[in-house]
């Protein structure tokens, strides 16, 4: 099979293989910012205090499927995280961010707020 014009080094390229890193090749083709691991944003006066790291599964890390995961979480009064909106990043790496930061717990606040999380596989 041959994929592109690229010479015999792509030819063995599955073609599952090859729509599965489109999303991250157009994501970085459109030039994104690059951020910090968990990073919030600047307006926002909670603090995360206890946090996991999102698993980056061995087969996507020796592919070099990076890139980045933007997210909303809604953070209760008490610190816990309600729920994750999705606001954009690499499909195949959302899913495992998601399940990290629903587990998240943030400081106490009188009030719920949506706090904005980028989340950096791979750099």
């Amino acid at each position: 099979m041959r994929v592109g014009r690229c010479g015999p080094l792509f030819e063995s390229i599955p073609r599952w293989l090859s729509l599965a890193i489109l999303p991250l090749a157009l994501l970085l083709a459109a030039g994104l910012p690059q951020a910090a691991f968990a990073q919030k944003t600047a307006n926002s006066p909670r603090k995360v205090l206890t946090w996991v790291k999102p698993a980056y599964p061995s087969l996507l890390k020796n592919m070099h499927i990076e890139g980045q995961v933007r997210l909303t979480a809604v953070v209760l009064p008490n610190g816990s995280v309600a729920a994750v909106q999705v606001r954009g990043g690499n499909p195949i790496l959302v899913e495992n961010a998601v399940k990290a930061v629903k587990t998240w717990k943030y400081a106490p606040a009188p009030t719920q707020t949506e706090e904005d999380v980028v989340l950096d596989f791979g750099k």
